[in-house]
């Protein structure tokens, strides 16, 4: 009985040997939903490969900014992460097309657009060297700031937070008179709180969950640009999975992406009340300073497709089932 119980042992022991463990690092504080969300998701994936593939969560920043992130995933410390779009911005710069400022107006506009182009997106971001498994929408980010932001001349001049290496938004940012100053995500709490910086773009849930919303006092109600997070699981790392297996992990993870997609568009909402609630104020600007800001912004968006900064086909692309939608929706209101 003992030889028995030790050549099971020695099985056991060598099958968890084996197993494939994907170390993924996200800014996420623990305990959040998105995080109970992924460690469910990794266990059922462990139970569905029967422990040959596990995966292994550094939240709450713990594995550093983005671009530690990536030189840890380089070396191998790490395999992925869960990130924002500008973080891969370098790697493959069209994942940033549906945050481009001012382009979409609803999340009905991006779940048309979406429904046509995610497939492209993803099949690049592959080709770019990282397995993905759908986006989770963020919302639309809003300007959040200390000093009411009404009309243009009230961002002239402020310092606005940008992404570290995020090269669009920091055009975006000068073409409405804006000082940028870049900055990882997990340095913006601290440069709001010492006047870094003036002015973040942020969405409800996000600015929630970061505890941006505690050092801010105004709202803008203009949505700025579209939000969302995703995995990015190196190319590399995950080929070393049997094909049956990384169906499993691509099975599972691309419902719960879609679930979280699903669920974000309504806590969004939830989230925008929930930071009015704490006495931050909601700031209107005026249409015709909406109009002149949108032209700014649209044509910052051109220049940049233009000399190459993402892919001017997919621009044209995704700004053409725009015009696709909105005339459909006016033809379907006029009837």
């Amino acid at each position: 009985m003992k030889k028995i119980g030790f050549i099971f042992a020695a099985l056991l022991f060598s099958g968890l040997a084996n197993a494939a463990v994907l170390k993924i690092a996200t800014v996420t504080p623990e305990g959040s939903s998105w995080m109970k969300d992924m460690r469910a998701s990794a266990k059922e994936i462990q139970e569905l490969t029967e422990g040959r593939v596990q995966i292994k969560y550094y939240g709450g920043g713990v594995m550093g900014n983005d671009n530690k992130v990536l030189g840890k995933i380089r070396i191998g410390n790490l395999h992925g992460g869960a990130f924002t779009p500008s973080a891969l911005q370098k790697i493959y710069p069209d994942i940033n097309l549906y945050g481009l400022p001012l382009t979409f107006e609803s999340n009905e506009e991006l779940a048309y657009v979406r429904a046509r182009m995610d497939r492209t997106i993803e099949d690049g971001l592959e080709e770019a060297g990282f397995v993905n498994f759908g986006f989770a929408a963020g919302g639309f980010a809003m300007i959040m700031s200390n000093e009411p932001v009404t009309n243009l001349g009230d961002l002239k001049g402020k310092k606005v937070w940008v992404p570290e290496g995020d090269t669009i938004s920091y055009a975006s940012m000068q073409a409405l008179s804006l000082s940028p100053v870049t900055l990882p995500l997990t340095d913006v709490l601290t440069g709001l709180q010492t006047g870094l910086i003036d002015i973040v773009f942020m969405s409800p849930i996000g600015a929630l969950v970061l505890q941006w919303h505690t050092k801010v006092k105004f709202i803008t109600d203009l949505p700025i640009a579209y939000t969302m997070g995703f995995m990015a699981i190196d190319k590399k790392a995950f080929s070393k999975i049997s094909p049956a297996d990384q169906e499993i992990v691509r099975q599972v993870m691309t419902r719960t992406y879609q679930q979280l997609n699903d669920a974000n568009l309504d806590d969004n909402k939830e989230a925008l009340q929930a930071l009015l609630n704490t006495g931050i104020e909601q700031v209107a600007i005026a249409e015709n300073e909406i109009g002149e800001i949108r032209s700014i912004l649209g044509k910052s968006n051109r220049d940049m497709a233009e000399r190459g900064d993402y892919s001017l086909v997919l621009y044209e692309r995704m700004l053409q089932y725009l015009e696709e939608y909105r005339a459909v929706s006016a033809s379907a209101a006029g009837n």
